[in-house]
């Protein structure tokens, strides 16, 4: 495959999604799937959801005209015997056809946890039987490490916790949509760089990238609609996918930091989520309100620059997962000095302003907002005594409403 056929894919799937999210929403509202306003939900009036099977929709039509009913991955420099396979399109294609009907089923009924669990492990199963496996990696200082039983339980294990990933992190009008685009076009490029210009995996990923940005365009602040869960594990599932046959698959040893970075931001949102639920003795899937999201809307931001401060964080951990790709740091097992220099540097750059993202920014402006909050109510009340309020309120996660100052009455 040529490098454009990328292009006219994601181009494809983009329009295809575009059109048909429109009548998904119709559909969503004559069968009731409907999400309304509530505390933790997204929602500000009543909006339809199943805009995941316009992602759907567009990821078929695409795949028929540009992808083969195999992919065969090529062996390429790096690549032990045995890594390389067929997958099986049209066997995945039935695993996302799955994966989707069950979010459509929850969207409209509400499936308990545990139901849509074994969903996920069978839509993965149905994926691991079409050929997308993990059958192992090379891990930096250790080798090849490869899996038992051909990796099966480990793709189950990859794919489930993408589906569950992706699900999390959809809170904030376009942020699912968005952030799986950006990562399904870094994929593209990683896979093309891997295989050459010929890459089917390099077009799978293209085509989720255009299927989440066509559904953005309805989905962006304020949304017209709602993914769902049809939508959020179908594009999990589709990522997790993608990975397998476009990085994953690579004897390289990025083979693993690339889509754990490029999959960063969500991956982080929901271990901190899930370990902050697990801490005070909550079921890992309990809502709640601790998302990045939810952390940002607390001290002042609005859902548009949420979303903007997101993708940013997340186009720089794309942009890491490139440079480990492409900068030429380490040849033939040696490391060049000055290109080890520039990506120590790049590296730490991404450290620095994850940092700042994920504590410093928050920790800084929530103890303003705090101190504009205490001192309206008493302008004696100390540094000390802030200081005390932000670190309980951080620690407890019980929030008063801060509200950013503004101004004030018009005349």
């Amino acid at each position: 495959m040529r490098y454009l056929d990328a292009v006219y894919a994601l181009l494809v799937a983009t329009a295809v999604a575009a059109l048909l999210t429109p009548l998904a929403g119709r559909l969503a509202r004559k069968v009731g799937a409907i999400a309304y306003p509530s505390e933790r939900g997204l929602a500000r009036e009543p909006t339809p959801e199943l805009g995941g099977l316009a992602i759907l929709a567009a990821v078929i039509v695409a795949a028929l005209i540009w992808l083969p009913d195999t992919i065969h991955l090529r062996l390429a420099p790096g690549y032990r015997p045995g890594t390389a396979g067929v997958v099986h399109t049209w066997v995945v294609i039935a695993g996302a056809v799955l994966i989707a009907l069950i979010g459509a089923i929850d969207d409209i009924v509400e499936l308990k946890p545990l139901v849509k669990l074994v969903g996920q492990i069978a839509a993965a199963i149905v994926a691991a039987l079409g050929g997308a496996l993990i059958k192992g990696v090379e891990l930096p200082f250790l080798g090849y490490l490869a899996f038992p039983d051909g990796g099966k339980e480990l793709t189950v294990l990859w794919l489930v916790v993408l589906m569950n990933v992706v699900n999390f992190s959809d809170g904030v009008d376009g942020l699912a949509a968005g952030v799986c685009a950006i990562d399904g076009a870094a994929f593209a490029v990683i896979a093309f760089s891997v295989e050459g210009g010929r890459s089917a995996a390099a077009v799978m990923a293209a085509i989720t990238a255009g299927a989440a940005l066509g559904f953005l365009v309805h989905n962006r602040y304020p949304a017209k609609i709602f993914m769902g869960d049809t939508g959020s594990n179908l594009l999990g599932y589709l990522l997790g996918v993608v990975a397998i046959v476009g990085s994953l698959k690579t004897n390289a040893a990025l083979a693993l930091a690339v889509p754990l970075l490029v999959l960063a931001v969500p991956f982080m949102d929901t271990g901190f989520v899930v370990a902050k639920r697990l801490k005070y003795g909550h079921m890992p899937w309990r809502a709640d309100m601790e998302h990045f999201h939810h952390r940002m809307a607390r001290i002042g931001f609005s859902q548009r620059k949420t979303v903007a401060y997101l993708y940013a964080w997340t186009l720089m951990l794309a942009g890491l997962a490139l440079a480990l790709r492409f900068v030429p740091y380490r040849d033939h097992g040696h490391y060049n000095p000055g290109w080890s220099v520039v990506m120590a540097m790049i590296l730490l750059v991404a450290v620095i302003a994850s940092v700042y993202l994920v504590y410093v920014l928050e920790i800084f402006k929530f103890k303003l907002l705090k101190a504009i909050q205490l001192r309206k109510v008493d302008p004696d009340t100390s540094e000390h005594d802030i200081v005390a309020a932000v670190q309980r309120d951080m620690e407890t996660g019980e929030f008063d409403a801060i509200t950013p100052p503004g101004p004030g009455p018009g005349p």
